[in-house]
């Protein structure tokens, strides 16, 4: 099977910056797109930012300046950078992997577990 697992989340002061990173793991034989996802307590997952396999990207307006997605597709790694970060963005972060094909499997999207981000403000 496919596992999403993400890493350094933690916390920070506004202003500062953190990189996540997330492995995909298994008998992967292609990934679509990976993406950053964000949630609060109470509210809708959203969307942060996206790369596909051929590099195009997608931001949310929130974070547009300020956060880069980055791909290693060799490794099945995405990054987020953060940068300026702000009190608004504390969040769990969640890592996305869209169209998945595994071997004896088919295509399918995964989730990580997620990592927590907190700004201080």
């Amino acid at each position: 099977q496919v596992q999403l697992v993400e890493s350094g989340g933690g916390l920070v002061q506004a202003g500062g910056s953190l990189r996540l990173s997330c492995l995909a793991s298994g008998t992967i034989f292609r990934i679509n797109a990976m993406a950053w996802y964000r949630q609060v307590p109470g509210k809708q997952r959203e969307l942060v930012a996206t790369m596909t396999s051929g590099g195009n990207t997608n931001y949310a307006d929130s974070v547009k300046g300020r956060f880069t997605v980055a791909r290693e597709n060799a490794k099945n790694t995405v990054y987020l950078q953060m940068n300026s970060l702000k009190p608004e963005d504390t969040a769990v972060y969640f890592c996305n992997a869209q169209g998945v094909t595994v071997l004896g499997i088919g295509t399918n999207n995964y989730w990580g577990r997620g990592t927590q981000v907190t700004v201080s403000s």
